[in-house]
């Protein structure tokens, strides 16, 4: 199911953020889904079908929500930073102010943001900031609180800082998925298609956030969370314990959803039982919907 889709172009600060665009064929008052991708993927990451539901994209726009799914900065189409600029603060800079302009455009009264792993971090990275657009919720998956010392994570932080890596097929698919009974071979192959170059410098910063800014951010976070770690994430460990721990860190958040994504691996939306994840998503944003209604009737 997945397809082609339309593609904007924003310019925010002198700098160039690509994004794909879908929607269903008559305005449904739904909220705007703004969407941010991992290391290692460009947008069309939420392009992948990891079911016969299709991907993310399709399972949200059969819902009835636009979504765009931004490019960051490097990937795609979008402008890559130098190095040292390369930081996830100036990601939620840039891609904060794309989401605005992309509100704007598309006349979107809500925004729900979602981002995946590094895409994640920045989403609430933005959450945090009190952004110029009106962010009803935000939905971080692929990431938390602890990722254990001596694994895939640290492993990859390693590499040259200033290099671009384009990593094999394999050593990704290794990362990236589950057991064999998780997956299916078409959404590998997609997957392989939403691949791209990454700059290690991402890789870097990525093990040290959640000890040296999550717990400053998420405080700052006032809008409902949602969040799904992979049961099988080769990257981050989701055991009840760190999940809880994360939920417990969203201490000015008017609610907090964070399980685990059963059937999957770090990947999830690629997954065959991702699109549970992606109902949950969905419904969770339905929620966080009647709060901002509620809110802005001083209720």
């Amino acid at each position: 199911m997945a397809k082609q889709r339309d593609l904007l172009t924003f310019e925010v600060d002198g700098h160039t953020i690509t994004a794909l665009v879908a929607g269903p064929a008559e305005p449904t008052g739904k909220p705007l889904i703004a969407a941010l991708h991992g290391g290692t993927f460009t947008a069309r990451y939420y392009d992948v079908a990891g079911s016969s539901r299709g991907s993310f994209l399709d399972v949200a726009v059969a819902h009835g929500h636009p979504v765009v799914a931004f490019d960051r900065p490097g990937y795609g189409g979008s402008t890559a930073l130098e190095p040292d600029a390369n930081t996830f603060a100036r990601h939620g800079e840039l891609l904060g102010g794309a989401v605005a302009r992309a509100a704007e455009r598309l006349a979107a009264d809500g925004v729900f943001l979602v981002g995946h792993s590094i895409g994640g971090m920045i989403a609430l990275t933005v959450a945090a900031s009190d952004p110029d657009f009106p962010l009803i919720g935000v939905s971080a998956t692929g990431m938390g609180a602890v990722i254990p010392s001596g694994g895939a994570a640290e492993a990859l932080a390693s590499l040259p800082a200033d290099a671009t890596v384009d990593l094999p097929y394999d050593q990704r698919d290794q990362v990236m998925f589950g057991p064999e009974h998780t997956y299916r071979p078409e959404a590998v192959r997609q997957a392989h298609g939403s691949y791209a170059p990454t700059p290690v410098r991402e890789l870097i910063q990525a093990p040290r956030w959640p000890k040296e800014h999550l717990p400053h951010i998420a405080p700052e976070v006032r809008v409902p969370v949602h969040n799904a770690l992979a049961e099988f994430d080769a990257l981050w460990s989701s055991g009840p314990e760190n999940v809880a721990a994360f939920a417990a860190l969203f201490t000015a958040a008017p609610f907090v959803d964070a399980s685990v994504a059963r059937g999957t691996g770090h990947c999830i939306d690629h997954h065959t039982l991702g699109v549970a994840t992606q109902l949950r998503q969905l419904a969770f944003a339905e929620e966080c919907a009647h709060w901002a209604a509620r809110r802005k009737n001083g209720n």
